[in-house]
């Protein structure tokens, strides 16, 4: 295991030893198993791992998943429990906060946690700890110009600087995750809210072109009592009355696409 686990990590890892397992009969056989699975129990999804099956087949499956919650790729420690490091942990000098609201009787830089400060404190810390910054920045440059060889103590200090801002930065992430989410979902519900709108607009509009339309009629009894007192025959009456219902097709359609337009 030890060696499976180090010829993993390297920089260009070999497959896994169980790639032989994939042979053309180990992949017809637990196709079977599976289908005779799904035979004997109709009313049940196949699972991903089936339990009983020979030990050729066993890495033909998902792996299961791990009981503690960790595992590693490619050498890395990886777990569920996504949880930030601690500058302690990290070997890194916690700074002491500034914020009275983080300060008490017992408290001391290992016990506090910045996830436990309101966020104006976050915004407040990291203010300080760029203008500490800014200020060990220009001691070096003092340094340096009169004893290069002090500088490497303040260049720590520097490290130290840099290391806390961005713990505190990490520590909001998830903050602003939060926000990013929540700028996401109200641009796509007014987005939804405008589409909608333009939506019920365009069908009152159609409404009002629909009712107007059906408000119109065919004078066809006036044509037909003009033609009789005219003496026209009844073919010629219908080749009126079509002339009028294609003349009044076309101006519909012309009103309909000046209201739409």
């Amino acid at each position: 295991m030890a060696e499976q686990e180090q010829s993993s990590s390297s920089t260009f890892p070999n497959p896994p030893s169980f790639w032989q397992d994939f042979t053309p009969e180990n992949l017809t056989r637990i196709e079977q198993l599976r289908k005779s699975f799904a035979e004997a129990n109709p009313t049940r999804d196949v699972p991903i791992r089936l339990s009983d099956i020979p030990d050729s087949l066993i890495n033909l499956q998902p792996p299961a998943e791990p009981k503690d919650g960790k595992w590693r790729v490619f050498g890395e420690p990886l777990s569920l429990d996504d949880k930030l490091q601690t500058l302690e942990e990290g070997g890194i000098t916690n700074l002491a906060p500034t914020h009275p609201s983080r300060q008490g009787d017992n408290a001391t830089p290992s016990s506090l946690d910045r996830r436990d400060v309101p966020r104006a404190d976050h915004a407040l810390e990291l203010k300080r700890l760029i203008k500490s910054l800014l200020l060990n920045f220009l001691e070096l440059a003092g340094t340096l110009s009169i004893n290069p060889g002090d500088g490497l103590a303040k260049a720590e200090d520097l490290n130290t600087l840099l290391f806390n801002i961005h713990h505190a930065l990490n520590e909001y992430r998830p903050h602003q995750a939060r926000e990013s989410a929540a700028e996401l979902m109200q641009e796509h519900l007014d987005r939804t809210r405008r589409e909608t709108t333009a939506v019920r607009s365009q069908v009152e509009k159609a409404r009002r072109v629909l009712e107007g339309l059906g408000s119109l009629t065919i004078p066809a009894e006036a044509v037909r009592g003009a033609a009789a007192a005219a003496g026209e025959d009844a073919a010629q009456v219908a080749e009126e009355l079509k002339a009028l219902d294609k003349r009044r097709d076309a101006e519909l359609w012309a009103a309909t696409d000046a209201a739409f337009a």
